[in-house]
């Protein structure tokens, strides 16, 4: 496989309809959800984006990839707009990682052991753990864009896991992380007011 950097984007486009307000702004700690996602990305990528319609948090001063369809069509669309806006601004590249704004707890090194998976130049690496796959974390080929595009141009397509289902793919497993507070899944969503106490207890526990 390439030995290329690679390029990523946080997917910071969602509704955040269970959380009640925007996920990607709400403070865990003292810093911002996707601050926190991409202190734990930038280190591991050698560019970093932003996908939404509006920069979710200033402070940042991340590129923004809007969505190319229009209607909040999920995920696949960010997605989507990643990987033109990479093909485009990155040529040499192959693949592009994506991971959700919500999950502050990424691997140290997601980058490196989905990349290393890959078999193939057009196989998409998802990340799993805990016995589940988690679709939105994810190594895509570039060549994949085209299929995309045209799976999204009817309103019927929007689920991730169909789309990944008809395409080579490969599933690599991360640990919990053993913490004071009990396990932690390293792709821990923070979806509802709730999720957000846990992430602040091991947070805490991860920085006691």
């Amino acid at each position: 496989m390439s030995t290329k950097p690679l390029h990523a984007v946080i997917l910071a486009g969602g509704l955040s309809r269970r959380m009640g307000r925007d996920k990607a702004i709400v403070l865990l700690g003292q810093k911002t959800m996707i601050a926190r996602v991409a202190e734990r990305l930038s280190p591991q990528v050698a560019s970093l984006a932003v996908n939404a319609l509006q920069p979710p948090d200033p402070d940042l001063s991340l590129p923004l990839v809007p969505d190319t369809i229009a209607g909040h069509a999920g995920p696949l669309a960010g997605i989507l707009a990643g990987l033109k806006r990479t093909r485009t601004e990155y040529p040499a590249a192959s693949h592009l990682l994506t991971v959700p704004a919500d999950t502050p707890f990424l691997p140290a090194d997601l980058a490196d052991r989905l990349h290393a998976a890959l078999r193939g130049p057009d196989e998409i690496a998802l990340a799993a753990s805990a016995g589940r796959s988690h679709p939105v974390v994810a190594l895509w080929p570039l060549s994949i864009a085209a299929d995309l595009e045209a799976w999204l141009a009817d309103p019927a397509n929007r689920r991730l896991q169909s789309f990944i289902a008809s395409h080579a793919a490969t599933v690599v497993d991360f640990p919990l992380i053993e913490t004071a507070a009990g396990p932690l899944d390293p792709f821990f969503n923070v979806n509802t007011p709730d999720d957000l106490v846990a992430a602040e207890r091991f947070l805490e526990a991860l920085e006691a």
